[in-house]
């Protein structure tokens, strides 16, 4: 579901064209390589029309200007890491690579969050909660919630097939090993606030909301450094003192979900059962004593709907 339109394009039409046959020649050269030589060693020159022609005698060689340039460069870099996520698919047992997502938008041109219809407390000021990200582009958002299961196998296969995703931590489970968190960190995955112990935030008084909203907010910036700008209350609960206390202590918007990813499923929450540019997914830190399968069963299952429904992930900071 969209809920404002995007504001503001940098791509012109006639750019996003060329952008689009381009990325489609490259993901068709990767898929060719890994089929063939195993995607390994291939770059500019290295095969058939690959290489730039040399001048005539007595001419300058032609520089593609910049933009072209970094295009093609961009290319070439969508083109290495498919190769290499179809050899990483292919060990994972993914039936299909997962699709590369396209370019972010530019910090100025990120989407404009408000709250989804039906989710406000009254008042318009306070982090919005939605739970699907205004764009136009095929792409969806992975979050992880809480901590419970730390799966080495996670941080490898995440890795290995370069798919982003936002990690939700409450400090009761994570303090288990900090380091874990942090090695993930370390790969680039982006550590929001889920509250210190997992409670009912409506059953709170505002004190104690703000006790454990801002007391994770210190914990997350004392072991990682950073002070998180997302929130996700447990059990997607929450009212206008939980927001409030939210913004007290830096929390600038309140992702929720659209559906939730298990092992063995996939549960939705809009009434078509389907996925939506944009859509927010929700999972959690699971293993086999909590539910029928492993965290790499789980990633295995959701990217298989994800992929088959022609999505790809996207990096949540990159949009909110």
């Amino acid at each position: 579901m969209q809920l404002v339109r995007q504001k503001g394009q940098t791509v012109s039409k006639r750019a996003r064209f060329l952008l689009t046959a381009l990325l489609v020649a490259a993901l068709g050269s990767a898929c060719a390589a890994e089929t063939g030589a195993g995607g390994a060693g291939t770059g500019p020159g290295s095969g058939a029309g690959g290489g730039r022609a040399e001048p005539a005698a007595g001419q300058q060689p032609q520089q593609p200007p910049d933009a072209a340039a970094a295009l093609t460069a961009y290319v070439e870099k969508v083109r290495r890491a498919q190769a290499a996520r179809a050899l990483a698919a292919r060990k994972w047992g993914l039936k299909a690579a997962p699709l590369a997502a396209p370019p972010p938008p530019a910090a100025a041109d990120r989407p404009h969050i408000t709250f989804r219809k039906g989710f406000g407390v009254g008042d318009p000021t306070l982090p919005p909660v939605f739970t699907t990200v205004p764009t136009e582009e095929r792409v969806v958002f992975l979050t992880i919630d809480d901590g419970a299961e730390k799966d080495p196998r996670l941080l490898e296969m995440m890795d290995e097939l370069d798919i982003p995703y936002s990690a939700f931590l409450s400090d009761y489970l994570v303090k288990e090993d900090y380091g874990y968190f942090k090695r993930m960190q370390d790969r680039g995955v982006a550590l929001h606030n889920h509250t210190l112990n997992h409670r009912y935030m409506p059953a709170l008084s505002y004190a104690e909301q703000k006790r454990e909203i801002c007391g994770q907010q210190d914990t997350i910036e004392k072991r990682y450094g950073k002070r998180p700008t997302l929130f996700r209350p447990p059990y997607g609960n929450y009212n206008a003192d939980t927001l409030r206390a939210a913004r007290s202590c830096g929390v600038k918007a309140v992702p929720l979900w659209a559906a939730e990813a298990f092992p063995d499923r996939m549960e939705w929450r809009e009434w078509d059962r389907d996925l939506h540019p944009g859509d927010i997914i929700l999972t959690h830190f699971r293993g086999t004593e909590d539910w029928n399968g492993t965290m790499p069963d789980m990633i295995r299952q959701v990217m298989d709907v994800v992929t088959a429904k022609g999505y790809a992930v996207a990096r949540l900071e990159d949009y909110v």
